[in-house]
């Protein structure tokens, strides 16, 4: 076929009309990965936690206490909260509460880290809305499994976005 013209496969980009969002955004969304607010008053562990989690893809933004975790839930929205337990101030049991008291961040998954590994402390993690409950030194490869299993469950709710 000598002189005809070449036809391209590749599909052409054409802009969206004007109030329309391109079909690209949606999908990519989609595919953004989920942001994780973790709060410890222990830096170590906030690394730790951090390093884990972002290794697994997930987007991590920390906060060294409970009040500043509490600011944080409203600007940065996360898809899941990791919460230690005793933080100066407002611990992470008086967070998780104020959490599930408010119908804008209720359905945020919750999962508490603790040294204070006792059943009452555990069943007091869940009184207050805990998701889930890890004792320290927490196992990094549970860790992560456990933030997936929260993740994939909050997906499966009802009404989730």
């Amino acid at each position: 076929m000598v002189g005809a013209a070449a036809v391209s496969v590749v599909p052409a980009f054409v802009a969206p009309e004007l109030g329309h969002p391109a079909p690209v955004a949606d999908w990519c969304t989609d595919l953004a990965e989920p942001t994780i607010l973790v709060a410890d008053d222990d830096e170590a562990v906030r690394e730790l936690v951090t390093h884990k989690l972002v290794a697994a893809g997930y987007r991590v933004v920390t906060a060294d206490n409970g009040a500043s975790a509490l600011r944080m839930v409203v600007t940065e929205q996360p898809d899941m909260v990791i919460l230690d337990v005793s933080m100066p101030g407002l611990d992470g049991l008086s967070v998780c509460y104020e959490l599930h008291s408010s119908a804008d961040t209720a359905r945020i998954p919750v999962l508490m880290i603790s040294g204070h590994g006792r059943k009452v402390d555990i069943d007091l993690g869940m009184t207050v809305g805990a998701d889930d409950y890890l004792v320290k030194p927490v196992n990094p490869a549970e860790l992560v499994q456990r933030v997936r299993w929260l993740l994939m469950a909050n997906e499966d709710l009802p009404g989730a976005l």
